[in-house]
């Protein structure tokens, strides 16, 4: 991870349009959220099945840098105070506390859009050709939208103040948050040229770990602290919301975590190469703790 983290760095840098003295704060607000650390896992995920399906790690950046702005938007959209209005982000204050909320709404959209200007790219077209970029655009934009992380948004803030049920939380979270990660493993997979039966292996994977993420999620915000997460912890609970953890308890949320883990990881023999990362992180996944 920390390898891909050091590739990656340096070419979301490369795509970040020169300030103009009279856009400087737009720029500043995109860089600030974008280059704040976090774990990259979509990303990873990207790389990882491109390599898997017999792509590499340069064809395929381009792909993994665009949902990483995608992701990093919805955290600065998410962060607001019309949504959970929270401080910290990743040990930091987060976009609005430092550049004002017009300008982390306006950054925030900046990198949503720069992130269809990335995957449709010269450079991501010469690695890749048009069809791949169009197919991975397709599913970048299918998953982010309305019948993906944004629909899992909504869905979120209608939920509070509201008893709802654990099918409800998982339809919700399918979005909100395995959405995204399902498009950064079909991208890597599309940019190697992957088959159907393999794509569908990939959806799978992405589908098992996404719902460990946000169970693990649950957990640690009631067992961590704010300087471990570098977040807020405690805000489900003063805001009201279902969580897997006050449906179902810690330990029915760790078995379920687990039972996911492994058919995460059994999904994986469609694929022929070497698939021990993607097993290990899965494991990482649910074993984290932060």
């Amino acid at each position: 991870m920390n390898n891909y983290s050091e590739l990656l760095e340096k070419e979301l840098l490369s795509y970040i349009p020169g300030a103009h003295p009279l856009t400087a704060t737009l720029t500043k607000s995109m860089i600030y959220s974008l280059t704040a650390g976090g774990k990259r896992i979509r990303p990873m995920l990207a790389f990882e099945f491109a390599k898997l399906c017999g792509g590499c790690i340069e064809n395929v950046m381009p792909f993994a840098c665009a949902v990483e702005m995608i992701h990093t938007y919805s955290l600065i959209h998410d962060d607001l105070p019309c949504m959970d209005n929270d401080d910290l982000r990743r040990g930091k204050p987060t976009n609005h506390k430092v550049f004002g909320e017009a300008a982390a709404l306006l950054g925030g959209s900046g990198l949503l859009t720069l992130a269809f200007e990335t995957v449709l790219s010269e450079k991501a077209v010469k690695r890749n050709g048009y069809e791949k970029c169009v197919l991975a655009g397709r599913v970048l934009a299918e998953c982010a939208g309305v019948d993906g992380m944004l629909g899992g948004q909504i869905i979120d803030l209608e939920s509070e103040n509201k008893s709802v049920t654990a099918e409800h939380l998982q339809i919700m979270d399918d979005k909100k948050t395995g959405a995204l990660i399902t498009a950064a493993c079909l991208m890597g997979c599309i940019s190697a040229g992957a088959d159907q039966e393999q794509m569908n292996a990939a959806r799978n994977y992405a589908a098992n770990i996404g719902l460990v993420f946000q169970i693990v999620d649950d957990i640690l915000d009631v067992t961590s602290s704010t300087e471990a997460l570098g977040k807020p912890v405690g805000s489900d609970r003063e805001n009201h919301k279902s969580t897997y953890v006050s449906l179902l308890g810690i330990e029915q949320c760790r078995a379920i975590a687990n039972e996911k883990t492994n058919l995460a990881v059994e999904s994986l023999s469609a694929f022929g190469g070497d698939t021990a990362a993607l097993a290990d992180f899965a494991v990482y996944l649910r074993d984290r703790n932060k």
